[in-house]
């Protein structure tokens, strides 16, 4: 089971205390997830959407003892009809059912359970909400905004699609819609991704840093070889031959260790030096 469905399945078991919240969360079922019935006035929820048809009728009993919709349902949730009467799904919510935060809380959830997933926080963070057009996609960025989560939009086959890529502001979602367990989840597997991308950043200064280190003493050697075969060690100052050879000798050496090997010892930077006016000896010797 996916990591969206597990969350699903936690949030079906979360219900607002208050009626006024139930509302919320049933209006959002009936507008993000039904379908209207053309053979009837009303609507059906698609069984195919498993979340939010089982989190409907529940809401139903709960809210209004009954198992379908009547005019009691239609007036608490405040549905919009046609010019013929019938009911009309796939818009906002409206307003007035959404006037307290934990209404929009349960909005949200219900929402979520109605149109939304969110991808294995183990693989990367990402959490939609798929709109059937430009109304419910700003109800729910004007709700999210003001809980202070970032989220943006984008088209997507005829539909407008809000999404967070963030995996602290999914956190905060999950929060807000009661989504305990799911949050800990994905707060552990930010621990073990930010500590595997440390662990990984470290892992490549190191080798950069290697390689680098690697480069300069094999340009080293190099040019003191040049200087050997071309010109002659024992035709350079005391301190530049014994840097020299402390150098051939020891290739793999970091310049602490080599410093450490002369007599007298020098410092890093004092070892760095002599190698560097080596290889300006070495270059001058090239160019005549």
């Amino acid at each position: 089971m996916s990591f969206s469905s597990d969350a699903k399945n936690e949030l079906i078991e979360v219900y607002g205390q208050a009626r006024h919240c139930q509302l919320a969360e049933l209006s959002a079922i009936v507008h993000f997830a039904a379908k209207n019935d053309k053979m009837a006035p009303g609507f059906v929820i698609p069984v195919e959407n498993e979340h939010a048809s089982q989190k409907y009728f529940t809401l139903l009993k709960k809210t209004f003892n009954i198992n379908s919709v009547d005019e009691t349902v239609i007036k608490a949730l405040k549905l919009p009809t046609d010019e013929n009467g019938k009911i009309t799904t796939g818009h906002a919510t409206d307003r007035r059912l959404l006037l307290k935060d934990c209404c929009r809380r349960a909005f949200l959830r219900g929402a979520f359970l109605s149109s939304g997933s969110v991808s294995d926080p183990s693989k990367g963070y990402h959490l939609e909400f798929i709109c059937r057009d430009d109304e419910q996609a700003g109800q729910i960025l004007e709700i999210l905004g003001g809980f202070g989560i970032e989220a943006h939009t984008v088209e997507r086959k005829n539909h407008k699609v809000v999404y967070i890529k963030e995996g602290e502001a999914i956190v905060d979602l999950f929060n807000l819609m009661g989504a305990h367990m799911s949050l800990m989840e994905m707060e552990n597997a930010r621990i073990i991704r930010e500590i595997s991308n440390t662990v990984n950043r470290r892992v490549n200064c190191e080798t950069a840093n290697i390689t680098k280190t690697a480069n300069a003493a094999a340009k080293q050697l190099s040019d003191i070889e040049f200087i050997r075969d071309n010109y002659g060690l024992a035709r350079l100052p005391d301190k530049l031959r014994a840097a020299a050879e402390v150098r051939l000798n020891n290739p793999e050496a970091s310049l602490k260790e080599l410093g450490e090997l002369l007599d007298p010892p020098v410092g890093k930077s004092g070892m760095n030096h002599r190698l560097r006016s080596l290889s300006e000896i070495a270059d001058n010797i090239r160019s005549n």
